[in-house]
């Protein structure tokens, strides 16, 4: 049951906006969300699969395969601990039988023992952390859910200035001065719901990102997530949830109302993460 609302509606919304969402929630299928940092990447490769080995080998940049390694291991661990299988993961060759693969389109699937698992994962990274949601078959096929990692830091006026919508815009100034924590946060919380919005469009940052527009629930739940929806300049409205953690941001967009997805055990705690960019001081792999 969502709590009282305290609503920041950036622009008009038919459809009622945050608001609207958590009063229209539907999806009883439960999707549940696990996070990893960089140093909880086993070492070496025998975790991983002879498919997932190739595609690691053929990535030259530090950058890039980092990432990769960190994503897999993400959707490794949520998968395991939410289908009852945590004893594979202190087994590295048994680890690898948990495959992270993707379909021709990019969409991330999962091979258990070399058959497709009924389960749908949606995967994210940014600044040395991953977020990997999972949930029943059908919850995430592409297309329907969008989700996106990204940190609190600085962004300048000029950013805000063409990327926001005027409502937006206003809305970042009312959370405090440029260079200020209330301006970073509400920048970049808006940045990554549109960036969620955008991938359940598939269209990614190809798009205008101010032909979507973001209203946000400030009130979180006893849980942490706070309802938001994004509306597009063709008129959809898709219903989310987003929280802070720390120096972290989390966002989901889909087409339907659900609800947030609730914590997995045995990950790392996001909210005390620290952004890091390993790959800085090595960027080709040797």
């Amino acid at each position: 049951e969502q709590p009282a609302v305290n609503r920041q509606v950036l622009g008009s919304s038919p459809s009622g906006g945050a608001q609207d969402t958590a009063a229209q929630t539907r999806h009883d299928r439960p999707m549940r969300w696990l996070a990893v940092c960089e140093d909880d990447i086993p070492s070496g490769d025998e975790w991983l699969s002879a498919a997932e080995r190739a595609r690691q080998d053929r990535m030259r940049f530090t950058k890039r395969r980092t990432e990769y390694r960190l994503r897999r291991y993400a959707g490794k661990r949520a998968v395991a601990v939410a289908l009852g299988l945590t004893d594979r993961l202190s087994d590295p060759s048994r680890l690898a039988r948990v495959e992270l693969l993707n379909r021709p389109g990019g969409a991330p699937f999962v091979r258990l023992d070399g058959q497709d698992a009924a389960v749908d994962v949606s995967l994210t990274d940014r600044a040395g952390w991953a977020v990997c949601l999972v949930g029943p078959e059908g919850t995430m096929a592409s297309g329907t859910l969008g989700v996106d990692l990204e940190i609190v830091e600085d962004r300048s006026a000029t950013f805000v200035a063409d990327y926001f919508t005027p409502a937006e815009h206003a809305f970042i100034h009312t959370c405090g001065a440029s260079g200020s924590d209330g301006w970073a946060w509400s920048a970049n919380l808006l940045w990554s719901a549109k960036e969620a919005a955008l991938k359940v469009l598939r269209v990614g940052l190809r798009a205008d990102t101010r032909s979507v527009e973001v209203s946000l629930d400030l009130q979180p739940r006893a849980d942490g997530w706070a309802a938001l929806s994004v509306e597009a300049s063709s008129g959809e409205v898709f219903p989310g949830w987003w929280r802070r953690d720390g120096a972290y941001l989390l966002t989901l967009a889909a087409r339907e109302p659900h609800q947030p997805p609730a914590l997995l055990d045995g990950g790392s705690d996001l909210a005390h993460g620290i952004p890091t960019h390993s790959w800085i001081g090595r960027p080709l792999v040797e």
